[in-house]
């Protein structure tokens, strides 16, 4: 169980720093470059889920936010109970990932209307300002800053024709939880595959363990 506590640990360490020097330093739209044009760093703040998309108003926002804390419960639980079952390392790596990156953007939405002013176009936030943050608990924006314009289509082309390929901006968290499910597609595969059998297995432990006693 250290191990993945650990995983989670770091990657909400990483993400959460990274916001906080974004809200401190930096207005919404505002950007640099890292890697020539097509790595940006690009802060804007969003209501909804990963990668910018929007979800709903103010009740989307609050059922999206308890979906999230419902959701991070279960994959603790679920961390806990393969720990308990002396489960490899692999997986509990890729599913440590995507409970830190849920858990950076629950975060987000819990406290950081709390605690920041407000973030526009023309003036930085503050912290803990004076008189209160923008706004209530679970009604935060999530930050997001990472940005890879790769390329643009070029205009003759049908349907995309003057797009950039990839447009989301999106944040440390948003990059654990693709990164955590890729890792367990790809390669650990055999363990998603092999999840009934895992609870089969535990079922015939739990009735052994009846009969014995």
């Amino acid at each position: 169980m250290k191990k993945p506590l650990i995983v989670v640990f770091l990657v909400l360490l990483i993400d959460q720093i990274s916001k906080f020097w974004i809200k401190l330093n930096m207005t919404i739209g505002e950007s640099f470059s890292v890697l020539g044009d097509w790595f940006q760093i690009y802060f804007i703040e969003n209501n909804g889920m990963a990668f910018g998309w929007e979800f709903g108003a103010q009740y989307g926002k609050l059922a999206l936010s308890i979906f999230r804390i419902i959701a991070v419960a279960l994959l603790f639980y679920f961390i806990y109970y393969l720990s308990k079952k002396k489960t490899k390392f692999g997986p509990l790596f890729g599913i440590s990932l995507i409970t830190a990156g849920a858990l950076g953007n629950i975060i987000d939405g819990m406290f950081y209307g709390m605690i920041f002013s407000e973030s526009t176009f023309y003036q930085v936030a503050t912290l803990f300002p004076e008189g209160g943050g923008y706004a209530g608990f679970l009604q935060g924006k999530v930050v997001d800053m990472l940005y890879f314009p790769l390329f643009t289509f070029p205009e003759w082309m049908p349907f995309f024709g003057g797009q950039i390929f990839f447009s989301p901006i999106f944040n440390i968290a948003d990059s654990a939880i693709t990164i955590g499910f890729l890792y367990l597609l790809i390669f650990q595969w055999d363990f998603l595959k092999n999840i009934d059998n895992l609870n089969a297995q535990s079922d015939s432990d739990e009735n052994m363990h009846t009969e014995i006693n």
